[in-house]
């Protein structure tokens, strides 16, 4: 009986210390191999940590967000959404007494804006937002995409926006070059093929929804397919040529979007699926 005790414990044991019940698979280990260069490699190790607890780093236009009064009835605040392209561009400058607001980020990827989106463009109120992401997404910079992520991520913050009752404006991703020194690696990390998918894509998405659709594209490409050599000094980033090329685009596109408001028939159908 004493035997027939101890075992019984040890059962007991046993069963104690089984692993809890989890449905998911265990988690892979990843070894990072690249080389991300001198400036992207200690800014991506900088950036790593803080969005292990922020990873929309939202915290960035909390205060900003915070201090901006809601829009004065009658006027059609604008949001702008988006990376460096965005975060660089001076729309007080570009657009002087509009009501345009910029929440571009630089470095960030679609995954980030989507988390973000809540906070840095439904709870500012706007009537329309211009949403211009994805080149970082090609360069696996932080998350690995293809374009039919990168187009799902854009497709789920045009569903917050639907929902809400704010106007969407789909920006083209704009091409690039290595025609310099500073532009050496850009074309090589966001091939012009996969940005021209990712287009052909965002158009569609546009199309099918009845968004309005700014193509920086066609207003920026030059006879080679990539970035006029004219409109950017890194092959990336517009400069003033490249941002006065994109202004009209921008402001037709959003007039389209908001006259859509006051002309029923040109409301777009239910969203794809």
């Amino acid at each position: 009986m004493k035997r027939i005790a101890l075992l019984l414990l040890a059962g007991a044991i046993v069963a104690t210390d089984a692993p809890p019940y989890r449905n998911s698979p265990e988690r892979r280990t990843v070894v990072e191999t690249r080389d991300w260069g001198e400036w992207a490699g200690p800014f991506r190790a900088k950036l790593v940590p803080s969005m292990m607890q922020d990873f929309g780093e939202r915290y960035i236009y909390a205060p900003a967000n915070a201090a901006l009064p809601p829009p004065v009835k009658g006027v059609q605040r604008v949001v702008f959404l988006g990376d460096s392209i965005t975060d660089q561009w001076n729309l007080a400058r570009d657009f002087p007494g509009m009501p345009y607001v910029n929440r571009g980020i630089s470095a960030q990827v679609t995954a980030q804006m989507l988390v973000r989106f809540e906070q840095d463009v439904v709870a500012l109120q706007p009537t329309a937002v211009v949403i211009l992401a994805g080149t970082n997404d090609v360069t696996g910079f932080l998350q690995i995409e293809t374009p039919e992520t990168i187009i799902a991520n854009i497709s789920a913050m045009a569903d917050i926006a639907d929902a809400r009752g704010i106007r969407v404006v789909i920006g083209a991703l704009l091409p690039v070059n290595d025609y310099n020194e500073n532009a050496r690696y850009v074309v090589k990390e966001r091939p012009p093929a996969t940005l021209r998918a990712i287009n052909a894509g965002l158009r569609g998405l546009a199309r099918r929804r009845g968004y309005a659709f700014a193509d920086y594209e066609m207003a920026l490409v030059d006879a080679h397919g990539l970035l006029c050599a004219a409109c950017s000094g890194d092959g990336l980033h517009p400069n003033d040529t490249g941002y006065a090329r994109m202004r009209p685009i921008v402001s037709a596109a959003i007039a389209q979007a908001i006259n859509a408001l006051h002309h029923p028939a040109k409301l777009r159908g239910r969203p794809d699926r």
